[in-house]
């Protein structure tokens, strides 16, 4: 089952659906307008049911296959959010509204799911049923979380589920996955320090809280490189410091700070978080000054089921044969973890080629990829779902 024929007929018309959805980004929740264009490009399309609100902004669409005695569902992600990124491109369909692009490649997984739900209305060379899934506020919102607590799963009784995500630095055609861990947790952490501000000439007066914040950013390093097995992945990252002087020659007396966790195991994650707190508030209290943490978890670590995995593995290698069945583990985080906690499945990569990093305002996905993710869409189907 190599690239189909018909997404090679087809790829003029994805190319200028995409290109549409990269003029207009929307952020988070608010893809009011994509949402809409893509249940309608559904409904046109001929799929059997289509629902949008799922998880707020999300929309769902359903497709038969020609019999159902299998009695298979299986659940195909794509995200439809952008970033709040100004874009840098030049491209003649870059960006139209200042300072929102898709810098994440959202834009070409949305079209690549589109075209797989076309390919699939047309032919239905199935037997079971197909359920598309799209997924708004992946940037930080927790979209997938908010369709799987809008019931989501038991709904349209998906069984299994199915995520794509581009990466630059893999050739176009290429795929990459891994079982079991492939995304981190993330969480973040905000730290108050508060000491005794006053006169920088005086500082025998003070409790200096930007000496404090220094001692806790170091102390926090100890964390990775003293308190965590050196074969388990864990990142402990202070962002932003922001003090409340107003002037060169005033000890604040509040230091804040913000930073982010990036681990693969739940006790790991358990772990830095008591530790965080612990350095903190003993780091501030040796020094005079007063710690606190505010610490939330954010996505889960996204784990690919074995099973899913290695037949995941088998349609990428049959689209192009070109499949990496162990590519290294990403400290980035992924919302579709919230899905893949409620069913098995998987999540795999599709190189983007040599382009600028996802985030980055140079970013763009390259539309000669949109054939072998929507046969890899469509394979899942076909596959895992053979017709009698």
């Amino acid at each position: 089952m190599p690239v189909k024929n018909r997404f090679a007929e087809l790829l003029p018309e994805l190319t200028a659906i995409r290109r549409d959805f990269h003029e207009h980004p929307e952020l988070l929740f608010d893809v009011h307008r994509t949402a809409g264009r893509v249940a309608q490009l559904l409904r046109d399309y001929g799929c059997d049911e289509v629902v949008e609100g799922i998880g707020r902004t999300g929309v769902v669409g359903v497709i038969n296959g020609k019999t159902d005695t299998a009695g298979r569902v299986i659940g195909l992600r794509a995200d439809m959010d952008a970033l709040p990124i100004k874009e840098q491109t030049g491209l003649d369909y870059a960006s139209k509204t200042p300072g929102k692009m898709h810098a994440c490649g959202h834009d070409g997984h949305t079209t690549m799911l589109l075209g797989a739900a076309k390919y699939l209305c047309e032919t239905r060379n199935f037997d079971g049923k197909a359920v598309l899934i799209f997924q708004p506020a992946e940037e930080g919102g927790g979209g997938g979380r908010e369709m799987c607590a809008d019931g989501m799963m038991d709904r349209w009784g998906i069984q299994e589920v199915y995520g794509m995500h581009n990466m630059p630095g893999i050739p176009v055609g290429h795929f990459a996955i891994r079982p079991g861990a492939m995304m981190a947790a993330a969480d973040q952490f905000e730290i108050t320090l508060t000491g005794k501000g006053g006169h920088a000439a005086k500082p025998h007066e003070c409790i200096d809280t930007t000496v404090v914040s220094a001692h806790v950013i170091l102390a926090l390093q100890t964390i990775a490189s003293r308190g965590v097995d050196p074969l388990k992945q864990v990142v402990v990252s202070v962002c932003t410091v922001e003090t409340d002087s107003p002037a060169h020659n005033v000890i604040p007396q509040v230091v804040k700070m913000k930073g982010t966790v990036r681990t693969m195991d739940p006790a790991v994650q358990d772990f830095v978080e008591r530790r965080i707190s612990e350095i903190v508030e003993g780091t501030a209290a040796a020094l005079g000054a007063k710690g606190e943490v505010a610490y939330q978890r954010g996505y889960p670590v996204t784990v690919n089921t074995p099973e899913n995995t290695e037949f995941a593995a088998r349609v990428a290698a049959e689209v192009s044969g070109r499949v990496d069945t162990d590519t290294a583990p990403l400290m980035g985080a992924e919302d579709f973890s919230f899905m893949l906690n409620e069913r098995p499945g998987a999540y795999i990569f599709l190189g983007n080629g040599d382009t600028a990093m996802v985030h980055h305002p140079a970013y763009n996905f390259d539309d000669n990829a949109i054939p072998f993710g929507s046969s890899w869409y469509a394979g899942m189907v076909e596959t895992r779902m053979p017709a009698a």
